[in-house]
């Protein structure tokens, strides 16, 4: 774990670091590298006591500057350690004695400047997670040297660096395999390196293998070559210039699938050699999504070969590593038989998000980790567009209500975080990539998208990653890349852009010319997200804007203090029921006086808008009486922003529950997933607290209501993929509720599948309710976990995991965390998943959270402090309670946790949650209690 204090130089005390002053021969890993010269006879090198680590900073000095890296590493899959050397080419811009660069866990057993003939002394900075290299002759400022190092260490346990990963085959054999991931600071627990997104260099990599394996890395190999007694040594083409998080090896001995784009690319699919089969459909993906991309972006994918690989053990969903990708097995392997089509549409959108990184990310990388939206929140919108463009029939634009929804619920919190923050150690880092970066990163640039119009969006992409080709970048370059600005000299030397005056006369919006860095700097450098208030005021509207919130209320004191200093110029656009025209308007001032209706049209906007003084029941009358006069989309987001504004204290909640009275007229699968979702998630939250009655009338009346909806679903794998999903969620649901027609349903065709010994294949889209079921007696939830331990396709395993933690059998439900814990049955990368399923069941809710409590340290450990998944075990155990013990409970445990709870910012999103669900609790519960009384009579 890293402080982020600085230490001032000179009072680095040195026995925080140990130094390496190592005079052998050069180690076995050496050989056929340009070595060092033989160190025998020379002078002794400086004495340790005579030197202090000479560099205080987290970030490294930026006087000297990686040119290229010649790497060998030669990993022992037998006794799980591995040997290596790196000699970097290095640019020298400041006359100095010191390299100061990263290394986490490495033994360096030596180091030198080639030609200097000296083995230097290497001091540790391990807090800094720095190597200091001190060279007596001084490195003179424009000089290029060659810095050679060796070191070793053991393959790593966990996700991150240079790591261990097993599978098992079918006859119970247990196979290991060592893989890398390195964003975003692990590169240098593999090889020690300026281990900086900006620090950019070629990469020629060696790798030693026995033949039984294979390896492979960013590039091709070149040629292969026996070193001696069969070892093998491949040797991979030179790289382009990129940064150190993209480099990636993995040694294996997995089968691949290939395949070639139009433009002559080599795709191939790579697992394990029983999952084989599986790799078929991404192969597919795959090359549709280059083909789409290298013509969207209008530049060529750069290298000559992209693979894609499923792991294992991996922490995350996937990584954008240049030319060889790498997966969880669930976003890559496709299974006909068990996949479903929820299923599928996750794995062709992440491929989408992996590949559209090689350009954005990859070719173009943010300068720094505050900007990691830039990477992060482009390519999760680039999911929505190229499965749009290659898999129209996935209907992927309805899924992509999901992330508005996931990123309003996150940024109306106090504790959000400006997409563009400041974030210095590894800790801080990791943070970065959550929801803010992802989701919002995703919804500003679909609002920038709409507003600008399709083509100058895309044209400005085009020239913002030409002009910063290999190179890094900040939010600024792309807003000026998006507006056609930049300097005269720019202009006149032929770079993409055009010049200001130009500009003013390309780029009219609205009949006024649009300042885009100032529109977006207030959705890039503040959080939260705007409320835009609709008043009538005869003929006319007022708008205004406030800052939106849920954790307090507009009567609370200090509601003025939170809206202090916010205001965005929201690009809104809107529909009267006069014509069907979408107008545009930029609102930049608090209150503004304007004659429309529907404002946000088709939710492209990043905003939250209410309807005061009887707009809502206007509006409910309106969809009761002829609800397709609005898109699905304006429905959808109508009934997402009046439950928001109840949570929000601004819309008393029967009125919002009156307006998604329409549903049991709505035939469109995303408005009914809207309004069936919220219904749920009250649910719930009441089933979890001691309101048996409530709970009860409110399952009886959800069942009532949907009556139709349950009733026309057929337990099969037929229909569109929108009515696919539907059914997923409305039987999986109706079951829950102990609907008795589904629960007899999904009992016959789990005792059929029982009886065939799990030959039988169920229809992937009910599958996992059908287990839920079974999962609910002794011989069933036993037989589940037996086919979960030996089961080849990771789709079955996680419609089974769900199942197992349905139980309401709380021994059952802490043997699975006790089974997540040990990591062999259930593999350690799905356990923060399995606790926030054993969270879900009302039986599971304290269970999963004392088990948190109790086994942080471990958890820590296993996961990494900053990780998304320690983010989503505090965000997702604690999401539920609604309590005012369970908030202080919380808050105990936070308190005992100090010194890491600070370092955290998902410790202040789970208090925020707590507080806001206690609130809605006293507001709402009896509003909830008459509304359903009133209904059911």
């Amino acid at each position: 774990d890293i402080s982020s204090t600085m230490i001032p130089v000179g009072l680095l005390v040195l026995s925080l670091f140990h130094v390496s002053l190592v005079g052998s021969q050069p180690t076995q890993s050496s050989q056929q590298a340009p070595g060092p010269p033989h160190p025998a006879g020379e002078q002794p090198p400086l004495a340790p006591d005579n030197l202090s680590f000479p560099w205080s900073r987290l970030r490294l000095p930026r006087y000297i500057i990686p040119l290229h890296y010649r790497l060998l590493l030669h990993p022992n899959i037998t006794n799980l350690s591995f040997t290596g050397s790196v000699q970097i080419q290095i640019d020298v811009q400041n006359n100095t004695n010191w390299v100061v660069l990263h290394s986490k866990g490495l033994r360096i057993s030596m180091a030198t400047i080639l030609d200097q003939n000296l083995v230097l002394p290497v001091l540790h900075n391990p807090s800094h997670e720095q190597i200091g290299i001190f060279s007596p002759r001084v490195l003179s400022n424009g000089q290029k040297y060659f810095l050679y190092i060796e070191f070793e260490a053991e393959l790593a346990e966990g996700f991150y660096g240079f790591y261990k990963s097993t599978y098992r085959t079918s006859t119970g054999e247990t196979r290991i395999l060592a893989s890398t991931h390195f964003e975003p600071t692990s590169a240098r627990m593999a090889f020690p390196c300026f281990d900086e997104p900006s620090f950019k260099a070629n990469f020629s990599i060696r790798i030693r293998r026995s033949p039984e394996y294979i390896s492979l890395s960013n590039m091709p190999v070149a040629k292969t070559v026996e070193v001696h007694d069969g070892l093998l040594e491949d040797r991979f083409d030179a790289s382009v210039k990129m940064s150190t998080y993209l480099v990636a090896f993995v040694i294996c001995d997995f089968k691949s699938v290939t395949a070639t784009t139009s433009s002559g690319v080599q795709v191939s699919i790579y697992a394990a050699p029983e999952k084989w089969l599986q790799t078929r459909y991404a192969l597919e993906v795959a090359v549709k999504m280059l083909d789409f991309y290298e013509e969207y972006f209008n530049i060529r994918y750069p290298l000559p070969k992209q693979d894609l690989i499923a792991i294992p053990d991996f922490q995350s969903g996937a990584m954008e590593n240049w030319g060889l990708t790498t997966y969880r097995e669930t976003s890559l392997l496709f299974d006909p038989l068990t996949s479903s089509i929820s299923d599928k549409l996750w794995i062709t959108m992440v491929i989408g998000h992996e590949l559209a990184h090689q350009w954005f990310g990859n070719l173009v990388t943010m300068e720094w980790w505050n900007d990691i939206w830039l990477n992060e929140g482009f390519a999760r919108y680039m999911e929505y567009i190229s499965v749009e463009a290659t898999y129209p029939d996935l209907k992927v634009v309805c899924a992509f209500t999901d992330d508005p929804v996931l990123s309003v619920g996150h940024d109306s919190l106090n504790s959000s975080r400006p997409i563009s923050s400041p974030a210095e150690n590894p800790t801080q880092i990791k943070q970065m990539f959550d929801t803010v970066s992802y989701d919002k990163g995703a919804c500003i640039l679909h609002m920038l998208r709409h507003f600008l119009t399709e083509d100058v969006f895309q044209s400005g992409i085009v020239r913002y990653l030409r002009k910063y080709s290999y190179r890094n970048a900040h939010n600024q370059d792309l807003w000026d890349s998006l507006t056609n600005t930049c300097s005269e000299e720019d202009f006149i030397s032929g770079k993409h852009c055009y010049s200001s005056e130009q500009a003013s006369k390309n780029y009219l919006f609205a009949g006024e010319h649009l300042d885009l860095t100032a529109m977006m700097n207030t959705w890039t450098l503040q959080k939260g997200i705007p409320l835009v208030t609709v008043t009538r005021k005869g003929p006319r509207l007022l708008l205004r804007q406030d800052r939106f919130l849920r954790t307090v209320m507009p009567s609370d004191p200090l509601w003025s203090t939170l809206q202090k200093g916010f205001l965005w110029h929201i690009p809104l656009t809107y529909k009267t029921d006069a014509s069907n025209t979408i107008h545009r308007h930029l609102m930049t001032t608090h209150t503004e006086d304007v004659s429309w209706v529907k404002v946000n049209t088709d939710m492209t906007g990043y905003y939250v808008v209410h309807y005061e003084d009887g707009g809502w029941d206007e509006i409910t009358k309106l969809l009761l009486e002829n609800h397709t006069a609005l898109s699905y989309k304006d429905r959808t987001q109508l009934i997402h922003n009046s439950f928001q504004l109840v949570t929000a204290g601004h819309l008393p909640l029967n009125k919002a529950l009156d307006l998604i009275g329409y549903l049991q007229l709505e035939t469109h699968t995303v408005p009914l997933l809207e309004g069936l979702g919220y219904l749920e998630t009250f649910y719930r939250i009441i089933e979890k607290r001691n309101e048996f009655d409530l709970t009860k009338s409110l399952g009886a009346y959800i069942l009532w209501f949907f009556r139709a909806v349950i009733d026309r679903q057929t337990w099969s794998d037929k229909g569109s993929i929108s009515e696919r999903r539907l059914r997923s969620e409305v039987l999986s649901l109706a079951c829950h509720l102990d609907d008795p027609p589904c629960l007899e349903r999904a009992r016959q065709s789990f005792k059929d599948w029982l009886q065939s010994n799990g030959t039988l294949n169920l229809p992937t889209d009910v599958a996992e309710t059908v287990y839920s079921v079974g999962a609910q007696d002794d011989y069933g939830w036993a037989s589940l976990l037996h086919t979960y331990n030996i089961s080849l396709s990771a789709a079955q395993k996680s419609k089974i995991l769900f199942a197992l933690t349905c139980s309401k059998d709380t021994d059952k439900l802490q043997r699975l965390l006790e089974l997540g814990l040990e990591g062999k049955v259930i593999r350690s990368q799905d356990l923060s998943t399995l606790i926030l399923m054993v969270a879900r069941n009302p039986r599971g809710h304290h269970l999963a959270w004392n088990f948190v409590k109790k086994n942080w340290d471990t958890l820590v450990q296993k996961f990494q402090l900053g990780s998304f998944c320690i983010r989503n075990i505090i965000i997702g155990t604690t999401g539920q309670f609604s309590s005012p013990e369970e908030l202080t409970n919380v808050q105990l445990f936070f308190e005992s946790i100090r010194e890491q709870a600070l370092q955290l910012r998902a410790t202040q999103v789970a208090l925020d949650n707590v507080q806001k669900n206690v609130r809605w609790f006293q507001r709402n519960l009896e509003t909830l209690r008459e509304w359903l009384n009133k209904q059911m009579k």
